[in-house]
């Protein structure tokens, strides 16, 4: 099978700074919790469940992020590497309902990957995200990871 062809329109990458060690970073990402209280929550009123949640190698996710349109963005994917404190690759992929025309309602699958720096009292995140199908696909993810990030940047220092 034939590596598609990577462009500026199929990938995006965001480096981040935490001000916390790199295995408190770390475990933001992995444990339900904490999870919970920034993934997805990137709008005030995104309620954010994990239906399944089995953070090493080879194991899934499931999480339904409600909004207050009652719309339902139900996500998912597989973790292909999980290296404490140091990395996870994950595939991502979800699907909207009810499906509102003129807009994005599903994502098909595409992958995540999360590097962890040491950079003493603080981490260093890069992540990337790859496999769009479009640049309006991937600006939406740009969007939708920044402001993740926001959320996870103000609820960190309590975890």
């Amino acid at each position: 099978m034939a590596t598609p062809q990577q462009s500026p329109e199929t990938r995006l990458q965001i480096r981040r700074t935490f001000a916390a060690p790199r295995e408190k970073v770390f475990r933001a990402w992995t444990a339900r919790q904490a999870l919970e209280q920034w993934m997805c929550r990137d709008k005030p009123d995104h309620v954010a469940r994990y239906l399944e949640l089995d953070v090493r190698t080879g194991g899934r996710f499931v999480l339904e992020i409600k909004n207050g349109k009652g719309e339902v963005y139900l996500q998912q994917g597989t973790y292909r590497e999980v290296k404490p404190p140091e990395k996870i690759v994950f595939t991502w992929s979800w699907k909207k309902t009810p499906a509102t025309p003129g807009d994005l309602t599903e994502c098909p699958e595409t992958l995540v990957t999360l590097e962890f720096f040491d950079r003493g009292a603080q981490t260093e995140i890069v992540l990337t995200h790859e496999g769009f199908t479009s640049a309006t696909m991937r600006d939406a993810h740009t969007m939708g990871w920044t402001g993740c990030f926001d959320v996870l940047e103000k609820v960190l220092p309590a975890q």
